[in-house]
């Protein structure tokens, strides 16, 4: 069992449970919300902009003021909270480090203890690492540190709070806060928001954690992922309920995509192509961009962009020109969109970022001023998924399959990002792989048996240790039931909790 004792002290474990007691039951709540909507749009209903939060969206009102510090977040890099990450990943030159506790992290019990440890190291500016070959430590002008704690819908179970597993958001925000408030530790992403009740919830446990703690009200400030098809219905909600906390949107393109399979993809014309012809210039995609950058200029917060998982190759510079052409253009389409920043998966790629975002800001640290009142975007513009071109075709088909399975069994062995094909994957990629092969089966566009070919043909070339993963990969994407396959616990709880 991984010692915690030095991260979880008596008074960090009060903190907690008190954390959970206060609010765990207004998130079980939120679950349930949850659940309900799913069950009205199986039953037909569109997303749409609430008519209960017309005075919100057509009111003047603007979020408070957020620090000199992060006025100017260009460039931003990600990635989980292991140490030789964390420190290559502050001394990258990004102006921004988004620690992830989520999707690019395993969260096996150490995992999530040791990175609590490696941040406030961070903080410190005491962190090092010494492999034996090479010595890690910190420079003298690393990122701002942001942290991205689990979703609403994750528990964390070697934690309990009353005989119950504490919440995963709860506890990776809480401990971390608790340990590090005093150390500037204050900037937070927000993930998987559904709706701006679910971030009124965060708002409230803001204001109590600082109330608790003695912190001043607005410390803490959070930048939300608008990676969901039904929080982008919602996203002048989102930054009203976050006002004195926000730090903006950010436009999470992968599991946004799987949010619309998740919702949407029991409809025929909800049918998506092959994963890699969803790009951000399709039109449902282009809409939501631009509807985020003109939500937030509005109302002076930040819009994101999202991310490059490219890896340059050390042996192969053909791949290399390819792949950072296709980032180059993909950032200059973000900047040019009003974006006030863009996010990457690998230090190699910062420059590029930078040349992009540099051209059109030059000296100014942000496009807040630039307003996009351009741009009209309604229901029907984010909910045109049939006009996205492509096809579903096999080599899609065998892609999902075996990037999946790669991915799971590399997640099932602790590590949450992993490089597969020269791209860092992590759990929204898993997602989308599986829900993409369900949707095909479900729509006719292949059948099981073509799952089971391809599969077995994937498995050859991949050799030995994947059987585990091939089974729980196989088991979710093939559920014929659709409203079963939704329902399915992430992967973080389908593994044995011993295990992690």
């Amino acid at each position: 069992m991984t010692d915690t004792a030095d991260v979880i002290t008596p008074e960090a474990q009060a903190f907690l449970s008190d954390l959970e007691r206060e609010f765990g039951a207004r998130r079980v709540d939120i679950l349930a919300r949850r659940a309900a909507r799913l069950e009205r749009l199986l039953a037909g209903e569109l997303p749409d902009f609430l008519p209960e939060t017309a005075d919100v969206r057509a009111g003047d009102w603007r979020v408070a003021p957020t620090p000199d510090e992060i006025a100017d977040r260009r460039v931003e890099i990600t990635g989980p909270v292991d140490r030789k990450m964390v420190i290559n990943a502050l001394n990258s030159g990004a102006k921004v480090f988004m620690a992830d506790f989520e999707d690019s992290n395993s969260p096996t019990w150490f995992n999530c203890i040791d990175g609590q440890r490696n941040l406030t190291d961070a903080l410190g500016r005491t962190i090092s690492l010494d492999t034996g070959e090479k010595r890690y430590t910190l420079g003298d002008n690393p990122a701002v540190l942001f942290v991205r704690p689990r979703g609403w819908h994750l528990e964390e179970r070697h934690f309990e709070v009353n005989g119950a597993p504490m919440s995963a958001s709860l506890f990776d925000f809480g401990l971390y806060f608790f340990r590090n408030h005093g150390r500037n530790g204050r900037y937070f992403y927000l993930p998987k928001l559904e709706s701006h009740l679910e971030a009124r919830l965060w708002n409230d446990v803001f204001v109590w954690a600082q109330e608790r703690l003695g912190v001043p009200q607005g410390t803490i400030k959070a930048t939300v992922l608008i990676e969901t098809i039904l929080g982008a219905f919602e996203m002048d909600e989102i930054l009203y309920e976050l006002r004195d906390h926000s730090a903006g949107l950010n436009a999470g393109r992968w599991d946004y995509i799987f949010s619309v399979i998740k919702k949407l993809g029991h409809r025929p014309e909800m049918v998506l192509p092959d994963r890699s012809d969803v790009t951000m210039a399709v039109p449902f995609m282009r809409s939501y961009c631009e509807l985020l950058v003109k939500t937030c200029h509005r109302r002076g917060a930040f819009a994101m962009g999202g991310m490059a998982a490219f890896i340059p190759s050390r042996r192969d510079a053909d791949v290399n020109a390819v792949a950072l052409a296709n980032v180059r253009e993909d950032k200059e389409r973000e900047a040019s969109q009003g974006f006030d920043g863009t996010w990457v998966a690998h230090p190699d790629l910062v420059p590029t970022a930078y040349e992009a975002f540099d051209a059109v800001l030059g000296d100014r640290p942000n496009q807040i001023g630039r307003q996009r009142d351009d741009v009209t975007i309604g229901a029907s513009d984010l909910l045109n998924i049939a006009a996205t071109p492509g096809e579903a075709t096999e080599d899609g088909l065998r892609n999902n399959v075996s990037v999946g399975i790669q991915y799971l069994a590399a997640w099932l062995r602790g590590s949450g990002a992993v490089a597969i094909n020269n791209l860092m994957e992590d759990a929204a990629t898993a997602e989308i792989s599986r829900s993409q092969i369900w949707q095909w089966l479900h729509h006719g566009r292949f059948t099981a048996e073509d799952v089971l070919r391809i599969t077995d043909e994937e498995m050859a070339s991949l050799g030995e240790g994947y059987d585990e993963a091939r089974a729980i990969f196989e088991s979710i994407a093939t559920r014929p039931d659709y409203v079963e396959f939704l329902t399915l616990p992430a992967y973080h709880q389908l593994v044995d909790v011993d295990r992690l």
